[in-house]
């Protein structure tokens, strides 16, 4: 097991997902987000991205598959770039869903 199989206590792995998006879809785009198992939360972004998501996976090759057969299969998702979690310090707001 390599330490990125191993980035957190739970045994997942977890990545953030920081996506550009044609804007003209990014609803469409958040909607068939929300329908990915793997994407724990979605955030509707200003800044460097368009939305930023986090995705939990068991292993690399799942989060892989994940990303090249959903996420970047969703029209009008343009790129991503991929932040790796390797250690959790804080988390605050979890299961806590702001609207």
């Amino acid at each position: 097991m390599t330490n990125m199989e191993s980035s957190n206590i739970q045994g997942r792995f977890e990545a953030s997902v920081n996506i550009f998006v044609d804007p003209s879809q990014k609803a469409q785009i958040i909607d068939a987000l929300e329908k990915v198992e793997n994407i724990e939360e979605i955030y509707d972004v200003a800044g460097g991205y368009d939305i930023v998501s986090i995705v939990s996976a068991s292993s690399v090759e799942e989060f892989r598959n994940v990303l090249h057969k959903k996420i970047m299969k969703i029209k009008g998702v343009q790129s991503t770039i991929i932040s790796v979690v390797l250690k959790s310090h804080k988390h605050a707001f979890k299961n806590i869903h702001m609207r």
